[in-house]
């Protein structure tokens, strides 16, 4: 059984959110949460309210009742999503681009079966 949860149009860039996400990637769901408690990133907080919303998929799922302590973090992958345009001024009267990145995080837990 799966449950999946989708955190889309993150204002934080794929790269540092990936940092956060190898770290929980294959892990049980206790140990996970744990781990994400105490990193002290801003990607972690958001990887965590994305994890508890996948774990909370899975256990108000109708067809299959599954004990939390039995769930792990089955897949997880980052994504870049759109990236806002903003202009710095630079030397000799030109203008340089700055790209705000988004992302896009899903995350699926399983039970092994």
């Amino acid at each position: 059984m799966e449950a999946k949860a989708i955190l889309r149009y993150a204002k934080i860039s794929p790269r540092k959110v990936r940092q956060v996400v190898d770290l929980v990637r294959g892990k049980g769901v206790e140990e996970a949460l744990n781990i994400l408690q105490f990193t002290p990133k801003k990607a972690a907080t958001l990887v965590e309210r994305t994890l508890r919303s996948a774990i909370a998929n899975a256990m108000n799922n109708e067809e299959a009742t599954v004990r939390e302590e039995d769930l792990f973090v089955k897949e997880v992958y980052v994504s870049g999503g759109i990236a806002m345009k903003r202009l710095r001024p630079m030397p000799r009267g030109s203008a340089g681009q700055i790209l705000k990145r988004c992302s896009h995080l899903t995350l699926v837990v399983g039970d092994g079966e």
